[in-house]
């Protein structure tokens, strides 16, 4: 069994971090969900999650209902994709039509990985919405996520 540091000293090679030392910053550990678990605090370990916001460009471009459509059903689609790639826990539409902000999503990877996976969006790439990435932490644990499929078209949402 790997010996014990004590509060503010560093373990000896080889030896586990127990929840007493505390390096300089954060010391990032692994989850089973991937999502990436810090400890922060002797009495607590925190998840670090990316939230990300799809805000309206006052640029966007003047489409057509058509191509409105085929321009949601990529981005569902996008979506789809990062959430079987591992990377997407939860999305969806921000209700409130006079704000800039239409869409929400949490991710389980850093800031600059979600916003190059978010960037990707056929919706981001038209010039439609602009990324806001966030760094986000929560207690270890106070959030789950069941497994789930996301739609990949405004139709398959629909059920139709």
């Amino acid at each position: 069994m790997a010996a014990a540091a004590t509060a503010g000293t560093r373990p000896a090679s080889g030896c586990e971090l127990t929840r007493n030392w505390i390096p300089l910053g954060a010391r990032r550990l692994t989850s089973s969900l991937t999502q990436q678990r810090w400890l922060v605090s002797p009495a607590m370990d925190f998840d670090r999650l990316t939230i990300t916001l799809l805000e309206l460009r006052g640029d966007a471009p003047e489409l057509t209902p058509e191509q409105e459509d085929a321009l949601q059903d990529a981005h569902m689609a996008h979506l789809a994709d990062l959430h079987e790639a591992g990377h997407l826990l939860a999305a969806g539409p921000l209700l409130d039509r006079h704000s800039p902000f239409r869409g929400l999503s949490i991710l389980s990877v850093g800031v600059e990985e979600a916003r190059a996976l978010k960037e990707r969006d056929p919706a981001v790439q038209a010039g439609k919405y602009r990324i806001v990435a966030l760094p986000w932490m929560v207690p270890a644990g106070a959030m789950t996520f069941s497994p789930t499929t996301f739609p990949r078209s405004a139709s398959e949402a629909a059920g139709t």
